[in-house]
C-alpha cells in the first residue's frame, strides 16, 4: 500500500465517522478523487479489513459497529518514521489544530511494530531532528474546525474579526473558499467578503468568534485558487498586477538565487556579480518589508510607488534615530 493510499483510507475513515450522511459523491468531492476511487476504497475496507460498513439514505455510509477501528493498516518502518517527523513538525508550529490528532494516530499505528523498533524511531525523531517554528500563535481549534466545515459545506459565516492595522474589531459576513497555511504558523482564511464586495484574506488567529450561517453560497466559477495564490507575494493581495524590479548587491545575490520567490520571477546577473530580480506580483506592502530585510544590499528599481514606499519608511527610521541620537548628545 502506498503512503498516499494509506493517507486516503485514514481520511475516508474519519469522514465516515464525522460527516453527516456521507455519500459517495460527497466523499469523492471532499477527498478530491473520483467516485470510482471511493467505491474501490470502501470495498477495500470491507474485503481486506472486514470493516462493518453499510449504506442507507438516512445515514449515508456508516459503521454499524462504531467502535470498530483500523487495527491492521499495513505500515512500514519508514512510513511510520515519516509520520512521526510530520507530527514533530506540526508540534513545532504551535497552534496547529492537527498536532495532537496526528500524534494519537501515530501511537495507535506504532502498536503494529515491535517495541524496540518504535522506540528507535521515536528516539531518532525526538533527539536528532530539531525544527524551528518561529513565532507562536494563539489558535482556537474550534474556530478552525468550524471553518473547515463551512468551506466543505459551502456555507456562509459571520465572524467577529480583529484588524491589527486599525486596532479595531468588526463584524464580517464571508463566503469561505479555502484555508491557506503560510510558513507553518500563518494561517489564513480566504473568501468573498460581503462588506468589501471582493475576495479578502483573514488571519485565522485574529477571528474572535465565528458562526456558521444556515445559508449556502455558490462559488464564483471564475475564481481559480491556484492563480489567485500564485499572483500573491508572501500573503498580500493587491488591486493590480505590478511589474517589479529589485537590484541586489554581490553579497546578497546568492541568498536570492537559492530560492524561488515567485513563479513569474526572472533573474538577470551582472558582471560585478550583483543581480536584478524581476517579477509580476500584486500588493507592495509585503514587498516593502521583504526588501528592507536585506538593508543596503537591496534597491528597488520599479515600480515607482514601491520606491516611494521604501524611501518613506527609510526617512521615518532616519528621523527616529536622529531624535534618539540628539537626546543622547
Amino acid at each position: 500500500m502506498s503512503p498516499r493510499h494509506l493517507e486516503r483510507l485514514l481520511q475516508l475513515d474519519e469522514l465516515i465517522r464525522t460527516k453527516i450522511k456521507p455519500t459517495t459523491v460527497s466523499l469523492a468531492k471532499e477527498l478530491e478523487v473520483s467516485e470510482r476511487t471511493i467505491r474501490s476504497d470502501i470495498a477495500f475496507l470491507r474485503d481486506r479489513y472486514h470493516a462493518p460498513l453499510e449504506y442507507n439514505s438516512k445515514l449515508g455510509h456508516h459503521y454499524i459497529e462504531p467502535e470498530w477501528r483500523l487495527p491492521s493498516v499495513p505500515l512500514t518502518k519508514g512510513e511510520l518514521f515519516a509520520l512521526t517527523v510530520g507530527a514533530k513538525m506540526l508540534e513545532t508550529y504551535a497552534g496547529s489544530p492537527y498536532g495532537m490528532l496526528l500524534k494519537t494516530a501515530i501511537t495507535q499505528l506504532s502498536q503494529r511494530l515491535p517495541e524496540e523498533t518504535w522506540v528507535n524511531i521515536r528516539q531518532l525523531a525526538e533527539e536528532h531532528m530539531i525544527f524551528g517554528g518561529g513565532a507562536e500563535i494563539d489558535l482556537n481549534p474550534e474556530i478552525w474546525h468550524n471553518i473547515e466545515d463551512a468551506c466543505s459545506q459551502r456555507r456562509s459565516v459571520m465572524m467577529t474579526y480583529y484588524t491589527a492595522s486599525r486596532d479595531d474589531i468588526c463584524e464580517r459576513k464571508l463566503d469561505p473558499y479555502l484555508l491557506h497555511v503560510y510558513r507553518g504558523t500563518n494561517l489564513y482564511l480566504i473568501g468573498y467578503c460581503h462588506k468589501r464586495q471582493q475576495f479578502r484574506w483573514f488571519r485565522v488567529d485574529r477571528i474572535r468568534k465565528l458562526e456558521i450561517l444556515p445559508e449556502y453560497f455558490t462559488p464564483d466559477p471564475s475564481f481559480n485558487a491556484k492563480e489567485y495564490i500564485g499572483n500573491v507575494f508572501q500573503h498580500e493581495v493587491g488591486d493590480k498586477l505590478l511589474d517589479v524590479e529589485i537590484w541586489f548587491d554581490a553579497k546578497t545575490a546568492p541568498y536570492i538565487k537559492e530560492r524561488r520567490w515567485h513563479f513569474t520571477q526572472e533573474i538577470e546577473t551582472h558582471g560585478d556579480n550583483s543581480m536584478t530580480l524581476k517579477m509580476q506580483v500584486r500588493g507592495i506592502n509585503d514587498l516593502k518589508r521583504w526588501v528592507m530585510w536585506y538593508g543596503k544590499g537591496a534597491k528597488v528599481i520599479r515600480p515607482q510607488e514601491l520606491v516611494e514606499l521604501v524611501w518613506g519608511e527609510v526617512e521615518e527610521m532616519r528621523n527616529n534615530y536622529n531624535l534618539l541620537l540628539e537626546r543622547k548628545s
